[in-house]
């Protein structure tokens, strides 16, 4: 009992290493080759994942997760078409596009936030629209020439404007391919008939200029010949000529000698000596003779033999001459012809670059007159509107004071009718009444305004009914002016007799109108 209480603790011990040890095991993540391990949850401050490439970790329970990031290659056709260039012309790039997860430590990162649980067509999708744009934006920079003549080049540029924006999300560029580049106008196919055109015209070039190197080195081989072979045939004879001089020089000197012994030995044939040497003499004078007339007819032959020499080279650098103009000729007559076929394509390169820029322009200027005239449109109607709700509430508000005004006349004819009992003469004598000062004020604005400066009279006292012809006249002027009561009648109302009243025609003239009980003290035949 004692011996198993004493290896009990040891037996729950050794389980309980073993449990945490098949525990770690379970719980430790390795990480292929081919894939990323991405650990997320509580990784580390400031980190929302670890990502691990190749080796494992342990993947605690509750507080971490994992997933797996394939690094597959992903293979994307990309078929450009319609881009346009920076010359403006539209040209067709398909390509094809090999991506993969990054596993460098920033951009993997990038992957684990922005792609962790998105299958191959998702991502394959994301990654197509970010290319189309890079790959659009790469074209409109470079010109059709940069672009068909340094591929390299061009393709740097592809890399160098997709490779970043794809890192962004987690994704590394592995390859591209440019299949072939196409335009609808065929510039490209001119440009590559203008290269073989140049290509063709240099090689013809090259075969005529070699040509002509044999034609002028073959003449010169034979004028070299010519002239080595004379001046060797010249120097044989010169030779000979010097040895036949020799031996008779030596031959004279000999028989000289012997002359002289002789003379010397026999002074007595000094006469036959001087014979001998007047012959010697005639002798020698007749070998020079001849040495000088062989010497010329040796050079009149080298002289023609030269001539001819000449004759030969002149022919020979005549047909050279022949077939060079003839090589220039065709040379020629192909560089006009491919000068003709470049001018044609570039005309009609250039004829269609114009007419895009000017169906651009057109279409540029027929939206501004559009959204001009829309704005302009837009603009009227709105000051229209503005000033038929002004005009509106002008008339309203016009409106609303005459409704008020005469609804507080009405409500004051009301009251005015009321408290004359119902009489309406009465009412309008009233009102006529508050008019009156109105009416002499105007009559007397009437007589004020009259710009009489100085009046003469001239009265004889023969006026009319025995009165002066001044007051006459004063009283003429004050008849003109309409009487009050004239002007109450014609408005329908009779005033009350303190104002005065008009006497019937009967008691006076007929062109007098006289007033009674003047209330202004007058004698009661005041004229108004």
């Amino acid at each position: 009992m004692e011996g198993l209480l004493t290896t009990l603790p040891v037996i729950v011990l050794v389980l309980i290493v073993f449990s945490s040890v098949a525990f770690a095991a379970s719980r430790y993540k390795r990480c292929p080759s081919d894939r990323i391990l991405v650990v997320y949850g509580s990784v580390g401050k400031g980190q929302s994942a670890l990502c691990l490439h190749g080796g494992g970790k342990v993947v605690w329970p509750l507080i971490q997760s994992y997933q797996y990031m394939s690094l597959t290659p992903m293979t994307i056709p990309i078929p450009l078409t319609d881009a346009l260039s920076m010359q403006n012309i539209r040209i067709n790039v398909p390509s094809t596009f090999t991506i993969g997860i990054s596993t460098d430590p920033t951009t993997v990162t990038n992957a684990a936030e922005r792609l962790l649980g998105l299958d191959s067509k998702a991502i394959e999708s994301l990654a197509r629209e970010i290319i189309f744009g890079q790959l659009r934006l790469t074209v409109a920079s470079l010109s059709i020439e940069q672009i068909n003549r340094d591929r390299e080049m061009f393709l740097g540029a592809v890399r160098s404007n997709v490779a970043p924006e794809l890192n962004k999300i987690g994704l590394n560029l592995i390859n591209v391919n440019i299949t072939d580049i196409t335009d609808e106008s065929d510039y490209i196919t001119s440009i590559g008939k203008k290269a073989a055109s140049e290509a063709l015209n240099q090689a013809r070039i090259d075969v005529a200029d070699q040509e002509r190197h044999g034609a002028i080195g073959q003449s010169e081989a034979q004028r070299e010949q010519a002239i080595k072979v004379a001046a060797n045939l010249a120097e044989a004879e010169k030779g000979k000529k010097k040895a036949e001089a020799d031996q008779r020089i030596y031959v004279r000197q000999q028989e000289a000698q012997a002359v002289v012994g002789e003379s010397t030995a026999h002074r007595d044939q000094a006469v036959k000596v001087a014979a001998n040497e007047a012959d010697a003499r005639m002798g020698e004078k007749k070998a020079e003779a001849d040495q000088r007339i062989f010497v010329q007819d040796q050079e009149a032959l080298a002289i023609a033999g030269e001539n001819e020499s000449k004759a030969s080279i002149a022919e020979a650098n005549a047909k050279l001459a022949v077939k060079q103009a003839e090589a220039m000729r065709i040379s020629e007559v192909a560089e006009r012809q491919a000068q003709i076929e470049i001018q044609k394509a570039q005309y009609s390169a250039e004829r269609e670059r114009l007419t895009a820029l000017e169906i651009a322009s057109q279409e540029i200027e027929k939206s501004k007159i559009e959204i001009a005239a829309e704005a302009e449109a837009e603009k009227r109607r709105r000051v229209a509107r503005g000033e038929a709700d002004a005009i509106l509430a002008k008339y309203e508000a016009e409106a609303e004071g005459m409704r008020k005004l005469l609804e507080s006349k009405a409500a004051g004819y009301t009251a005015l009718v009321g408290s004359c009992q119902g009489d309406a003469r009465a009412v309008a004598t009233l009102l006529m009444i508050e008019k009156i000062e109105e009416i002499v004020k105007t009559q007397v604005e009437a007589i004020s305004n009259l710009k009489i400066d100085k009046i003469t009279v001239w009265d004889s006292g023969g006026g009319a009914d025995g009165g002066s012809s001044t007051s006459n006249f004063i009283s003429s002027l004050i008849k003109s002016l309409p009487p009050l009561q004239e002007v109450a009648s014609m408005a329908g109302v009779e005033l009350p007799e303190y104002l005065g009243r008009v006497k019937d025609k009967e008691d006076g003239g007929p062109d007098d109108e006289k007033f009674s009980d003047d209330p202004f003290g007058g004698d009661g035949e005041t004229s108004a």
